[in-house]
């Protein structure tokens, strides 16, 4: 079985929050026993509690997990699922999921401790409909189980490759409504999803989706998809698959400019061209990590499928780019981007260094991405001991495409912390201030709960009736998505 990944050393267990927290008394974890008899433990509990938000990994080298839960439970089934979830609303108790726990906003830290229901135990793939291209997979499996298997048995293909691919799970994959690399021809995990089986916090059972398209009312799918376990659990999942490609093709051209990097995309899709992969580097990027001289942009164009699609999709990047006079630069960059694309090796180096790193994905319009680009960087360099801001696009869609900025600062040690959070800050805003939206891949997690009431408006209360009507004791992963909780406010920064 396939376990999750620490994201860097936990050299103690103390909480850095304050505030708060639900104790478990012994009645109640003796029915949890009861209830979850293959798996539950109250001793080792704090590094489950974590996962691979950048702030929590400095927290980490100095002893500390942002809060431990009280207990962790790892069901075998979506029956235990259940028992526990009618358990926890009963006596009112926190309930966090957690799958791989890949995700880099604290999405599954249990803020008010409680339970953690670790979802990994419920792994594999449950049944395949090779005829339709459908396969139903329990959430705990991880991504290269399930695409080995696919591939090997079935000749089928997911197409999701996050860079965290490694590490994530399916649950978690449509829990935070991730996006793979290679989403310009397969899709984001959303276009993925064909139906769930949820466990609601009563511990009810549901099913949605299940056919190729419905007009019956909303589609209640994507209520669950990106809700980060606040309105029900995923308990099963079925995703659109596709013969694995006979064929693929790799490119890479060098722009003058970002901005005619963004628009030589812009066209290549408004052309109806959709490369599985069509990343743009800024030129710092483009120096750091793709042999750039500092004045180049990099577009690394990679394709897969059949043939003669392949065909045709390539001489449209191929026209546009000549256009713009940009230099094809042939298929090494692309090589060598395929064998250090999921590399996170360097996060962990530098924060074990002091550095202060972590990343802004966003999206928006093709019209506003130039703005964006510009004033999002000018803002993370404003902020004191800002180093580094960079940027690239790594997803594109017909009305606009996905920026992604990587920073670093280096501030010193009793400022890490409000370092990060001025960084977040004015990275953030300047997004949101220029017609950006508040994520692209990431999702919320605590460390963007702060922006979400500014990013939605009035469409946040909707949202609140939402979670209230599904989960009026507030039990499932509170605080997250900015919801109100009745354990309290988000211990983490909210203005």
């Amino acid at each position: 079985m396939t376990h999750a990944t620490p994201p860097i050393e936990l050299t103690g267990t103390a909480e850095h929050f304050a505030g708060h927290s639900v104790a478990l008394g012994n009645d109640f974890i003796e029915a949890l026993h009861a209830v979850c008899p293959t798996d539950v433990s109250i001793e080792t509990t704090a590094d489950v509690s974590r996962d691979w938000w950048p702030m929590s990994m400095h927290w980490a080298l100095a002893g500390e997990v942002p809060r431990r839960a009280g207990a962790v439970v790892r069901p075998a089934s979506t029956a235990q699922v259940s028992d526990v979830a009618r358990l926890c609303n009963t006596a009112k108790v926190p309930l966090t999921v957690a799958g791989g726990r890949s995700g880099v906003c604290g999405a599954s830290v249990p803020v008010f401790g409680g339970v953690l229901l670790d979802i990994t135990a419920m792994q594999g793939i449950v049944s395949v409909d090779d005829v339709s291209g459908v396969v139903h997979v329990l959430p705990g499996t991880f991504g290269p189980d399930l695409e080995n298997e696919l591939r090997s048995h079935h000749a089928l293909t997911v197409g999701h490759f996050p860079q965290s691919f490694d590490i994530a799970t399916v649950g978690g994959w449509v829990a935070c409504r991730g996006a793979g690399q290679y989403s310009t021809r397969y899709g984001t995990i959303e276009d993925m999803v064909a139906g769930l089986e949820v466990v609601l916090a009563d511990g009810r059972v549901i099913t949605t989706g299940g056919s190729p398209a419905a007009a019956m009312g909303p589609d209640l799918t994507q209520l669950f998809l990106g809700s980060e376990g606040t309105m029900g659990i995923i308990t099963q999942v079925s995703l659109r698959a596709h013969p694995v490609p006979p064929e693929g093709r790799r490119t890479a051209y060098a722009f003058a400019t970002f901005e005619d990097g963004l628009e030589a995309c812009r066209q290549i899709i408004r052309r109806g061209a959709t490369p599985a992969v069509l990343r743009l580097y800024d030129a710092a990027e483009s120096a750091r990590g793709q042999g750039g001289d500092g004045t180049q942009n990099m577009l690394l164009v990679l394709d897969e499928g059949d043939p003669a699609i392949i065909d045709a999709v390539m001489t449209v990047v191929d026209d546009v780019a000549c256009a713009f006079a940009a230099s094809n630069l042939g298929s090494s960059l692309v090589d060598g981007w395929m064998h250090h694309r999921n590399d996170t090796s360097a996060l962990q180096a530098l924060t074990r260094k002091g550095f202060v790193v972590d990343t802004l994905e966003i999206a928006a319009p093709w019209s506003k991405l130039g703005d964006i680009f510009n004033a999002v960087r000018a803002a993370m360099l404003a902020v004191p001991h800002a180093r580094a801001a960079t940027c690239h696009l790594s997803h594109s869609y017909l009305d606009g495409a996905c920026l992604y900025f990587t920073f670093a600062a280096t501030p010193p040690p009793h400022e890490v912390e409000a370092t990060y959070v001025a960084l977040w800050d004015a990275g953030q805003r300047a997004v949101l201030a220029h017609g950006g939206n508040l994520s692209h891949h990431h999702g919320i997690g605590i460390n963007r709960g702060r922006f979400m009431a500014e990013a939605l408006g009035p469409a946040h209360d909707v949202l609140v009736a939402l979670k209230h009507t599904l989960d009026p004791n507030g039990i499932l992963n509170p605080t997250k998505l900015a919801l109100p909780s009745p354990f309290g406010p988000s211990p983490w920064p909210t203005a």
